[in-house]
């Protein structure tokens, strides 16, 4: 069957991914241009379905792109009213006092939000300005013009599982822009695509990255502290690996509890989402969950890189916003607020340069601004905890971590300079032989559960009848390279069951569920060999997620 040419449709801006960096960068174009055609894809079923963050949002990406947003009804409601910090022990742990922490880690004035009810209400800010929003609607590939990005095919529907058009094949459509923004969040396939083909990344350390697991709980009133925010370090992780928890007291009775885990970790056989569940029985959370009842799931990585590993965002025809860059602030846990000010400033960059003429110019004002305006700032006086962290363990990060803050808090200055993150996530894991299995245990079906059970609180859908959208570069390294040399990590750090070794004929087969995935990226980031590529699924596949 010949597949059907594909339709184009113009537009002077079109922006892949309805997060906050895309829908501000929509936002902005319209306030500076009303009558400038923009047109926002969002691969989710709807605006806000894969949207997963903590999330204590600072208010200055708001303030700076939409200043009356609280008289205009944004769900941001939940004032932080009080901030913990603890170091746990197995049964028991310390509070860590605020005062000596530099100012930039207190989270008062900033607020605890469902970013994806943020989402829809700024997709909502964004049609009554004239945005065109199409959710279900995948970017499979770029369309590029003698070197300069000219647009997005998205649409695709209807391949069967070995690639070749269906029945009820869809060829998609071409959208084509004067700039294309990519926006579309962590480790994002077309703007891998963008950053190998352009080098973007030449210069820039590896990105680094964590993984981050949600559960929202209905608790017991008695129990729930409306603003009160806690994070944790320690226990369950201590030397396996970085990361820690959460607990954000929402509205309406709700607790956003989530778990991090850095991905350079090198034991193979560690179980990140297991450690979030053990960690779920240390005293501090089982009291506050006992009584209560889990009400939705999901996962997402996010982007620990920070100032050096940020590539450079722009190339011939387009640029890179948000966490398709990497701008989460890691002491402060936040990105969503430098998301919104990349969307912004890559706007601003666009009209500029089509109110000169240079249609589909290098956009070199937006990468300037990236770098010397507030999200640069931000990024810049914390790029070193990372780092530290990885090189020196909790403890000694700790203090030489809050020594580095205060001197650029106080002088704009590091005592050590810019460290290195080194090595990639991947390339951290290590070898099987020289590492002990854990052991881990068995979910009570109460405060913990097993993997399936989480993942159907996602509300993940896949059709079953469409291509694996998680590629093997070589169909053989699974069982040959990955089994005997780091006992195949990839049926333990994801956090969604999708891989397993089986048995089959007396010998071992690598299988993939793909219908479980949680599009957290994952194995795409910490697979030792590099040879699991995470593409796009059709659109409107994939976790419906009501308001993480």
């Amino acid at each position: 069957m010949a597949e059907t040419t594909r339709e184009s449709m113009q537009y002077d801006v079109v922006i892949v991914g309805a997060g906050p960096a895309g829908l501000s960068a929509a936002i902005r174009l319209k306030q500076l241009d009303a009558d400038l055609e923009v047109v926002v894809l969002e691969k989710g079923s709807e605006v806000g379905a894969h949207i997963l963050s903590g999330a204590v949002l600072d208010p200055c990406g708001l303030d700076a792109l939409i200043p009356d947003w609280k008289a205009r009804g944004a769900p941001v409601n939940v004032e932080v009213t009080r901030d913990n910090f603890h170091l746990l022990g197995e049964g028991g742990g310390i509070r860590v006092p605020n005062w000596p922490m530099p100012p930039l880690m207190s989270n008062h004035g900033a607020y605890i939000v469902s970013m994806g009810n943020v989402c829809r209400w700024m997709a909502e800010q964004a049609e009554a300005l004239g945005v065109e929003i199409f959710p279900g609607m995948a970017c499979s590939e770029l369309v590029h013009d003698e070197g300069r990005l000219k647009g997005v095919v998205a649409g695709e529907f209807g391949r069967n599982p070995d690639g070749t058009p269906g029945p009820g094949y869809e060829p998609g459509m071409e959208l084509h822009g004067k700039y294309v923004l990519i926006a579309e969040g962590v480790r994002g396939s077309l703007a891998g695509q963008l950053i190998a083909r352009h080098g973007l990344d030449k210069g820039a350390e590896p990105q680094k990255y964590g993984l981050g697991m949600k559960e929202i709980w209905e608790i017991d009133p008695d129990k729930h502290r409306e603003g009160t925010v806690t994070h944790t370090m320690g226990w369950p992780l201590g030397a396996n690996a970085g990361g820690g928890a959460f607990a954000y007291h929402a509205e309406k009775g709700q607790l956003f509890l989530g778990f991090v885990v850095h991905l350079n970790y090198a034991n193979p056989y560690l179980r990140p989402y297991q450690e979030f569940q053990r960690a779920k029985h240390h005293p501090l959370f089982a009291d506050l969950l006992k009584g209560g009842k889990r009400i939705a799931y999901g996962a997402r990585a996010i982007s620990e890189g920070g100032w050096q590993s940020m590539p450079n965002p722009v190339f011939p025809g387009g640029a890179l916003l948000g966490c398709s860059v990497g701008l989460v602030n890691v002491p402060r846990i936040k990105g969503n607020h430098n998301a919104m000010l990349s969307g912004k400033a890559a706007a601003e960059a666009v009209h500029g340069a089509l109110q000169d003429g240079r249609e589909g110019d290098t956009l070199d004002a937006y990468a300037a601004e990236l770098r010397e305006g507030p999200v640069g700032r931000d990024l810049r006086r914390v790029r070193n905890v990372k780092p530290m962290w990885s090189r020196l363990g909790l403890t000694a990060s700790l203090g030489l971590g809050g020594l580095d803050m205060w001197t650029n808090n106080l002088f704009g200055l590091s005592l050590f300079g810019t460290l290195r993150h080194g090595k990639t996530d991947a390339a951290a894991t290590g070898k099987a032989p020289d590492f002990k299995p854990i052991d881990y245990p068995k979910p009570d079906g109460t405060i913990s559960f097993d993997r399936l059970t989480s993942v159907s609180y996602s509300m993940t859908n896949h059709e079953e009848n469409q291509p694996c959208h998680l590629k093997l570069k070589d169909p053989e390294v699974p069982i040959a390279v990955n089994l005997p040399e780091y006992a195949e990590p990839a049926q333990r750090y994801c956090p969604a069951g999708v891989y397993e070794v089986v048995e089959k004929d007396g010998k071992a087969e690598f299988v993939i569920n793909f219908q479980n995935c949680v599009h957290c990226k994952t194995c795409d980031i910490k697979d030792p060999s590099q040879n699991i590529v995470w593409t796009t699924p059709q659109g409107g596949d994939g976790p419906n997620y009501p308001n993480m």
